[in-house]
């Protein structure tokens, strides 16, 4: 069984404000150098999710992809530390400014490139943009069948079985194969990268595909290929108000305090 992981490198999403700026020119977010940045966790956790596979059934290759400058090498990195066997960077200036659609165009492009690939594992969404297209977009553009939100992936007479996360609930569904999952937090955390496989990673094969080896044209990808531009980034303005309540008791105080939250209808 070959399983593709589809993952983005993004930068802490607890940075604290002061580490970046925003470009009011291009609406993109400039992080400063000493940011950190990291696999989306969620991402992560469908790395987990290939990894139980292979716990449960044995022969399973796992492929690591993302899009990104060379900077995400790194993120590739990562995940054959945690057990990956395989990565491939999808890296080319024109790939640039793009959106949920032309980010999902090329990683279906290199999973079709890949061949045979049985199941393709996204986050559920990214913690930058929270936006949770790219996934379900890889899957209309293979056309394969995609089920979202699962917190348990399993394997059985060759059809992917999935536990998926509703709004009051939980629900098992089946999809034959290939088909695309993506994970949700409730999968629960990724086991941590072991010495072992921290020290092969090293040695495992990456490979850097541009947008011609995946017969793309610049006009198709990026900002040029985009659907949907951002109109405007912006931090939201915030105001911190502090007043103090002072009465003779502790009594008063707490009556005076509950009268004035009824009145910003804070309390009932």
């Amino acid at each position: 069984m070959r399983v593709a992981v589809c993952i983005k490198r993004i930068a802490d999403p607890e940075v604290p404000v002061s580490m970046f700026s925003i470009d009011h020119a291009d609406n993109r977010a400039v992080f400063r150098d000493g940011t950190r940045w990291l696999v989306n966790p969620f991402d992560e956790q469908a790395i987990e999710a290939a990894l139980r596979i292979r716990d449960d059934l044995g022969e399973v290759e796992i492929v690591a992809v993302t899009l990104g400058t060379e900077d995400s090498l790194a993120a590739l990195k990562a995940a054959l530390a945690l057990g990956a066997d395989r990565g491939v960077l999808l890296c080319d200036p024109v790939f640039e400014g793009g959106d949920s659609f032309t980010t999902a165009l090329p990683l279906a492009r290199a999973i079709e490139r890949l061949g045979d690939i049985d199941l393709v594992l996204t986050g559920r969404q990214a913690a930058d943009t929270d936006c949770g297209e790219v996934g379900i977009g890889i899957a209309e553009l293979l056309a394969i069948p995609a089920v979202s939100f699962a917190r348990r992936i399993g394997i059985e007479d060759g059809r992917v079985i999935v536990d998926r996360v509703l709004d009051d609930g939980f629900e098992t569904v089946g999809v034959e194969s290939p088909a695309l999952v993506t994970v949700a937090h409730e999968l629960g955390p990724p086991r941590p990268a072991s010495l072992r496989e921290t020290m092969r990673a090293s040695r495992k094969p990456i490979t850097v595909w541009t947008a011609a080896d995946l017969g793309l044209k610049p006009a198709q990808v990026g900002a040029a290929g985009a659907r949907r531009t951002v109109e405007r980034l912006y931090r939201p303005e915030t105001e911190a108000r502090c007043e103090f309540v002072r009465a003779e008791s502790t009594g008063g105080i707490a009556i005076d305090l509950a009268q004035r939250l009824r009145q910003d209808g804070l309390l009932p």
